[in-house]
């Protein structure tokens, strides 16, 4: 319990001061998103936020396992590894954009590799892989406004931690605060208005971790219950993917495409602050994140589950009504085209 404490308190300082240190080199060199905190102007926010995630995480996990003061256990220790070549990954798209399927596919290789197969079974093994890829993109796509992703990460890591404490894995128990705090030190330096942004480096490589650390906590259990604890503990991220996906369907628009259609765009249109929407949408996180502590644990039953699975499926049917994109452009080709029709 001490070495734990220890350990978060050292990961939260450290993250906190690499990401002051980092946000100048990320300015420097270019590695920056533009965000709009209001209709007046631009913002370039540095990227390389996750680095210090990373750092800060593996640094003080790599401790514990070294000193075996807090050694991760079998299967476990592998996580560190795959989820630093999905960070380092994510690190080249944010500083060279990489296609989208190329890390997709480097997710999966690298998720595919930490699955305990002898516990899960060859086929669930599968479904739990496509699971840990399927969450790694979702909090990729959480990471689009100031805040958001690195809360959801916190609150998600408490309650995967506390899984992993009911089954007794105190080493991935640890792992997890240590990522909780390694994120809440970055969060110092990105509440609205950000300064630095958490980046495909450090989104991929919490979504992943998070993911992988799930199964290994529900490797053993039956399947559909298996399932059902799984997308209370990440409701949030695979809601606002889901939204995404549709919304960008419907429209008829590459689902590849960026546009203002995450769950955060859609409640800022409705009037809530920046600060509002991260307390909202974290209460969100909180919620699902609890019925699946307490379904892993059995303090709860299925039923509350699909209570879950039935909150998200309305919100994401309440705010596939609100109106994200504008009128379509045409582009010079297109006009062209349409003259050469006419005179024809």
């Amino acid at each position: 319990m001490l070495y734990g404490i220890l350990a978060a308190a050292t990961a939260l300082l450290l993250a906190a001061l690499l990401a002051a240190l980092l946000r100048g080199p990320g300015l420097r060199a270019g590695v920056v998103e533009r965000r709009q905190p209001g209709a007046a102007r631009r913002r370039p926010v540095p990227l390389l936020g996750g680095v210090a995630v990373l750092a800060a995480t593996c640094l003080v996990a790599w401790a514990g396992e070294w000193t075996h003061v807090a050694p991760l256990g079998d299967g476990v220790g592998g996580l560190l590894p795959a989820g630093a070549a999905v960070a380092a990954l994510g690190l080249a798209a944010d500083v060279w954009r990489l296609r989208a399927r190329v890390l997709v596919a480097g997710t999966a290789v690298a998720a595919a590799c930490v699955v305990p197969y002898d516990e899960t079974g060859v086929p669930a093994g599968i479904l739990a892989a496509g699971w840990i890829v399927l969450v790694a993109l979702a909090f990729r796509a959480l990471d689009h406004a100031d805040g958001l992703a690195g809360t959801v990460g916190v609150i998600t890591a408490f309650g995967v931690g506390a899984c992993a404490a009911a089954e007794v894995m105190d080493g991935l128990a640890v792992l997890l605060s240590v990522l909780a705090a390694a994120l809440t030190g970055f969060l110092m330096h990105n509440w609205h208005p950000a300064r630095i942004g958490l980046g495909t480096c450090g989104s991929l490589f919490t979504g992943f971790l998070l993911a992988s650390a799930a199964v290994f906590t529900r490797a053993g259990h039956g399947l559909g219950e298996g399932a059902g604890v799984l997308f209370s503990l990440t409701a949030l991220g695979t809601a606002d993917l889901a939204l995404v996906v549709v919304s960008r369907r419907a429209a008829r628009r590459s689902l590849l495409r960026g546009g203002p259609d995450h769950l955060g765009h859609r409640l800022r249109r409705l009037g809530l602050t920046p600060q509002g929407t991260v307390v909202l949408l974290g209460a969100g996180a909180f919620s699902g994140v609890l019925v699946g502590v307490l379904a892993h644990t059995g303090w709860a039953g299925d039923g509350a589950v699909l209570w879950v699975a039935g909150g998200a499926l309305v919100v994401v049917l309440l705010l596939l009504r609100i109106p994200v994109y504008g009128p379509r452009r045409i582009t010079s080709s297109q006009v062209r085209g349409q003259l050469r029709v006419r005179s024809g």
